[in-house]
This record gives structure tokens, sequence and C-alpha cells, in this order.
């Protein structure tokens, strides 16, 4: 799957520069733990490409999303894709407030009762789709060719509650515990592959970071 992704890269930097995306940041995503629970929302990002707009991971906080969005002179009925990158409550709860998206997965297009391939690329933009199973068995992640760099939206590869020291030194995230993953071997797979892949990364709860080259 990962075997052609530097020549994606590549290619889409070289040849498709009309089309280079770009990343903001909606929300930075939380997560402490409570009694009985947790108080969590996902990182929400906004990516930008030749006119389409893309949100990530909507998230649990309704009030937020919908003045962060504002903020951006955006109304729910104005994007036109909702990246899940897995199906999590805490990064997917509000994925329906967006009445005009299609919505993604790490494997298929939804659109009301229709369903179809996406192909790992997100139609007239450079931004690939990646399989980055572990912390779920169903993940994806999206590599974002921009004007300055490559941005990884991890979803949960990477993430930390609220009361952890958030260590990015390629050691510390390789091994980074996490308490929910579905199969280690497989998340510390996904965690090398975009390291290797990406120059920044946006992280499904924490804040975005520099890889270490």
């Amino acid at each position: 799957m990962f075997c052609n992704i530097q020549w994606y890269i590549d290619c889409s930097i070289s040849c498709y520069n009309f089309i280079m995306a770009t990343v903001k940041i909606l929300i930075q995503g939380y997560a402490k733990e409570i009694k009985n629970g947790w108080l969590a929302s996902s990182t929400t990002t906004l990516i930008t490409s030749n006119n389409k707009r893309i949100i990530i991971d909507p998230g649990t906080n309704r009030k937020l999303l919908l003045k962060k969005l504002t903020d951006e002179n955006l109304t729910p009925e104005q994007i036109d894709y909702v990246f899940m990158t897995h199906y999590h409550p805490d990064h997917n709860l509000l994925t329906g407030i967006f009445p005009n998206a299609i919505v993604m997965d790490d494997g298929m297009f939804y659109q009301n009762d229709k369903q179809w391939d996406h192909q790992g690329i997100i139609p007239n933009t450079s931004i690939k789709i990646i399989k980055t199973p572990g912390h779920d068995q169903f993940h994806g992640s999206l590599i974002v060719p921009t004007d300055n760099n490559v941005v990884a939206v991890a979803g949960d590869v990477f993430w930390w509650a609220d009361n952890e020291e958030q260590k990015t030194d390629k050691e510390s995230l390789l091994n980074h515990p996490d308490p929910f993953e579905k199969d280690h071997n497989q998340l510390l797979e996904s965690r090398k592959q975009l390291l290797k892949n990406a120059d920044s990364i946006v992280p499904g709860h924490g804040k975005m970071f520099n890889v270490e080259k």
C-alpha cells in the first residue's frame, strides 16, 4: 500500500502545483479522563484544495465546531467532503451536520444510500487517502502536499490525553502507549509510515508537530 507513496508525493508536488492544499486546525483535539468516562473531542481539520473544502473528524463539540466554521466564513452546507479517520464517536459524532458533503473513510465514499470505492484519492485534489490500522481496525489518514511541506492528518495513529507530555522525538512517537489500540504491530507500522512520508503531523488529540528527519 505504501511502496509508491513517495513517488505519488513527488509527482503531486512537481505536476499539480495548481491544486496544492492548505491545512488549518479548526479545533485542537482534547481527551480528559473523568469519573466513569472521558471528556473528549478529536482534532478537527479544514483542508482546502482546488476549491474543495474538506473537514477531517468533525468530533463531538457542535457549538465550538459551528463557531469555528463561522470564523472561516463557512456554513456546514459549504463543505464538500468529510473524512472520518475511524469510527470512534469522539471523532465522527457530528458527521451528519454537513448536508451536502460526500463522506469518506479509509476505503469508501458515502452519499445518502450510495457507496463506492475512492481508489485512495480525493477527486480533483492531490490528497492521498491511506490505510493506517492499529488504533482501530478500520483507520485511515490523509497525506496532504502543501506549498511548504507534506502534512499527514493522522487521526489516532498519534494522540495524547490532556495530562500527558507530548514528546515528539522519533523514539517517543513510536513507543507512545495507546490504551485503546486494537493491534500493536499494525499501529507501529502505521506510525513508521507516517513519520517516513510526512514533514508535519496532525494528531487525533494534541498539538500538530513537525517530524524530525
